[in-house]
């Protein structure tokens, strides 16, 4: 099934290229006139340009290099003989994606033999055929397929973009090996007794997951060398209390489904005991990933690595404090006990190392440490693909939470890579779950087992590689920590058929006729044997007796690729230049270096136009009374000299204008330099006169007036707006009335006269009535102090009838009468004499 573009597709990329092409091409453009395509003289050459086609007909004796649809080569070329190949996309591998192991799946890997060409287009054509293609339904034991297509095959030109187009979708109950390597040195003692009682909770919690799990358990110490471990033969034997002899790195139980064994062969396992800080846990990675059959990874599974710790690692360069100088090779080397034998043999391996291992087995690794060591494990994930950095409590209580953790936090993140080389540039393109438009990027987070995820990958050539086995290249795209790929077999399109000696049928000719016996006919052009040259290799070294060596004959430099500038073929080491499409432009040189039309332009005119001068080889001659690279500057001086003088003395004449000059501090301006920037201006000088001629104003009498202001020409207008395009100077001031006026001047330097301009109106302030404001103040005065009085009338009568009232409210309160006093008593008092009796007296 092949897909070619249309037509009317190709004009539309052919139109956008030619765009695009005028920016990065610049400097060729700049050396041929013309468009990227014409200066190109090889088949090979053409097509490695974007868009270019080549002319392959025997005997054309245009420039062959065109752009089809626009160039007038393509009317004139057959189609048999151009030389325009697209971009070619196969699908080779493409099974359909299924949801689980147990599932029934439409149809099973189909080759295809039919191929497409194009670029989106040709891609969707594809997936839809595809898919519809799948017509028999199996149902039978099948392990998942998470990517669509699987296999893919490209032919690309160079600078052009190929689309492919990739499914993902997360199959449901997907199988997930989870191999447990554990730090057991003798500070993670307690830890390890938690493991073993957290064992069969941990595979339940996993099987609310997937039904298919499997668990396995390996531990790993440092390497029994000074000044890791102790080496004294006590302490070998026992390196601390209740402690087995060090070892670097065991596999106590390769994956399986048995929750039970798992705990028992933790619980059995010993702890052991080094000198420093660091532990040998690279040693233990690299073995544990490495060793594929020992540990039992299956190859379509999701596969994690839990390595927990409470300490740092050794890597790379640390193993010659041991003495241990051989880098590590990145191989198995574990013996039927489960013992990493090289752990004294070779070095610990790099961050790269790892990296490079995690990639190619499709390894996610979960950093379980304990708080102290977050921080270079969270770095650490910055340098080994889909790793994980995770809190480890004291005790590894949290285990079993933190893998169900990060076993959702990884299935649900899907980030695509690949191993394209660096001519090979690669873009991706995906909405995610989100809808709406395609964004650059290659992650998408968030996901759901059953979510389809589409990315859309632009690959694009840079660049053809020098050695030509390097135009086939295979690489995949594959998503990070999933054992399942897109592999792509490219071809890069970097030269024609007709240029290989093989291809005698498709336009290779050797020692064709028509290039005088003296050489290969290629692509429709000669390739000449040595010593011949020439369009038919028709001349020999020898002919001319002047250039022998014909790759730099028609070159005016030696550094230079083009043949007569590119812009004419070489002959017998004479240039013969190319006609040009409008016949008033013409090429001429010994090299073609010459033209009439690439000269400096102003006003979109060659040389100013033909009035001012003409173009001759890239120069404009200019005519009588003109100059500079466009002749755009006039010779004359009527409008610099003044008097004799050349602008004012204050600057130099350029095409025909001053350019002022400074004098010191004073900067001059104008069209002759003649007025003064920092020097007070003629206001003031103007002054009176203005006053006295305008306004009958000021301290000059009529005779003073006449005698001294004559010398200047006053107009009186109404407004006055200053023209500065004439360079007039605008002033203002106040008279004795404190009335406001306004005049401009401008100083004729060719007439040595000077016009003023009046403005016909003042501004004045307005009139002042003084008696009336004396006279309003006084009443003011007046008027306020009344009210006031009346103010304080009003409070003490107030005040005094509150007053009143308080003392009758009293008085009639009184319990006693106001005629007497109370407290009122007589003068005297009567007394009764005992002794006195009325008969004593007689």
């Amino acid at each position: 099934m092949i897909i070619t573009l249309r037509w009317s597709f190709a004009f539309l990329l052919v139109t956008w290229s030619t765009t695009s092409l005028a920016v990065k091409t610049s400097s060729e453009s700049k050396l041929t006139g013309l468009n990227a395509c014409s200066s190109k003289q090889t088949c090979h050459d053409c097509i490695r340009t974007p868009s270019c086609a080549w002319c392959s007909m025997p005997g054309y004796s245009d420039k062959r290099c065109f752009l089809p649809h626009i160039n007038k080569i393509s009317m004139e070329c057959p189609n048999d003989y151009t030389i325009n190949p697209d971009n070619e996309y196969k699908m080779d591998k493409y099974k359909e994606l299924t949801k689980g192991s147990y599932n029934a799946v439409k149809g099973l890997e189909e080759k295809v033999s039919t191929e497409s060409k194009g670029h989106e287009s040709s891609s969707a054509s594809i997936h839809t055929e595809t898919h519809s293609s799948s017509s028999t339904s199996t149902s039978s034991k099948n392990e998942a397929v998470q990517l669509y297509p699987q296999e893919v095959t490209l032919k690309l030109r160079i600078n052009e973009v190929q689309k492919i187009k990739i499914e993902f979708a997360q199959a449901e109950d997907y199988p997930v090996d989870l191999y447990y390597l554990m730090d057991l040195s003798n500070s993670m003692k307690d830890d390890k007794q938690k493991l073993s009682d957290l064992g069969q909770l941990l595979v339940e919690s996993m099987s609310k997951i997937t039904s298919n799990f499997h668990l396995g358990f390996g531990s790993f110490v440092d390497k029994v060398v000074m000044p890791y471990v102790n080496m004294a033969s006590a302490a070998l034997k026992h390196p601390c209390d209740g402690c087995a002899a060090p070892y670097g790195y065991r596999n106590h139980m390769p994956l399986s489904n048995n929750s039970t064994d798992f705990a028992s062969k933790v619980r059995e396992a010993p702890v052991s005991g080094n000198l420093d800080a660091p532990e040998g846990g690279f040693d233990a990675i690299m073995q544990a990933i490495v060793c594929r059959d020992e540990i039992g990874w299956r190859e379509k599974a999701r596969k994690l690595l839990l390595f927990s710790t409470d300490a740092s690692f050794h890597y790379a360069g640390d193993g010659k404090l041991g003495g241990i100088v051989k880098p590590n090779d990145g191989l198995c080397h574990m013996d039927k006990e489960g013992l990493y034998t090289h752990s004294t043999l070779q070095d610990y391996p790099s961050i790269s190392q790892i990296n490079l291992k995690v990639k190619e087995n499709s390894v996610n690794i979960i950093w379980a440490v304990t708080e102290e060591q977050i921080r270079i494990y969270s770095n650490l994930t910055n340098h080994i693909q889909g790793s994980y950095a995770a809190k480890l409590s004291n005790d590894s209580s949290n285990i079993v939470d933190l893998v169900r953790e990060q076993y959702n936090a990884i299935s649900s993140s899907l980030e695509m890579k690949d191993t394209a080389s660096n001519y090979i540039d690669l873009k991706y393109y995906s909405n995610c779950l989100n809808g709406g438009s395609l964004i650059e990027t290659n992650k998408c987070d968030g996901l759901k087992v059953g979510d389809k995820v589409e990315f859309t990958v632009e690959v694009e050539v840079k660049a053809c590689p020098e050695n030509r086995a390097d135009w086939k290249q295979k690489f995949m795209i594959y998503p990070v920590g999933i054992n399942e790929s897109l592999t792509v077999n490219l071809e890069m399109i970097c030269d024609c058929e007709c240029e290989r000696a093989d291809s005698i049928n498709q336009g290779f000719e050797p020692h064709s006729q028509q290039c005088s016996a003296r050489g290969d006919l290629s692509c429709g052009i000669c390739a000449c044997d040595d010593g011949y040259f020439g369009k038919q290799c028709e001349c020999g070294t020898n002919d001319r007796g002047i250039i022998s060596n014909k790759e730099f004959a028609c070159r005016k430099e030696n550094t230079t690729t083009y043949d007569c500038s590119g812009r004419g073929s070489c002959e017998c080491n004479v240039c013969q230049c190319y006609p040009r499409e409008d016949p008033n432009e013409t090429v001429w040189g010994d090299f073609c270096e010459c033209d009439n039309f690439s000269c400096d332009r102003r006003n979109k005119e060659l040389c100013s136009g033909p009035t001012h001068g003409k173009c001759n080889c890239g120069v404009c001659e200019c005519q009588k009374e003109w100059s500079g690279k466009a002749c755009e500057c006039s010779t004359k001086r009527d409008k610099c000299d003044v008097n004799g003088v050349e602008c004012s003395g204050h600057g130099v004449c350029e095409c025909n204008q001053c350019k002022c000059q400074p004098d010191g501090d004073t900067r001059y301006s104008g069209t002759f330099c003649h007025i003064c920037l920092t020097c007070p201006n003629r206001c003031e000088e103007l002054k009176p006169c203005v006053l006295c001629t305008a306004f009958k104003a000021g301290n000059l009498t009529e005779v003073e007036c006449n005698s001294t202001c004559s010398q200047y020409d006053y107009e009186i207008v109404e407004t006055i707006d200053v023209d500065l395009d004439k360079e007039e100077i605008g002033c203002h001031g106040y008279d004795e009335q404190d009335c406001k006026y306004f005049f401009a001047y401008i100083h004729d330097v060719l007439n040595n006269t000077m016009l003023v301009r009046i403005q016909k109106q003042r501004e004045c302030p307005p009139q002042v009535y003084v008696l009336g404001i004396v006279l309003g103040v006084i009443a003011a005065v007046v008027l306020i102090g009344l009210a006031l009085l009346l103010l304080w009338k009003l409070l003490t009568t107030i005040h005094d009838r509150r007053e009143f009232a308080k003392f009758e409210k009293e008085r009639m309160m009184a319990k006693w009468d106001a005629s007497e006093n109370p407290i009122y008593k007589q003068a005297t008092s009567t007394f009764k004499n005992p002794m006195y009796t009325a008969s004593n007296i007689k």
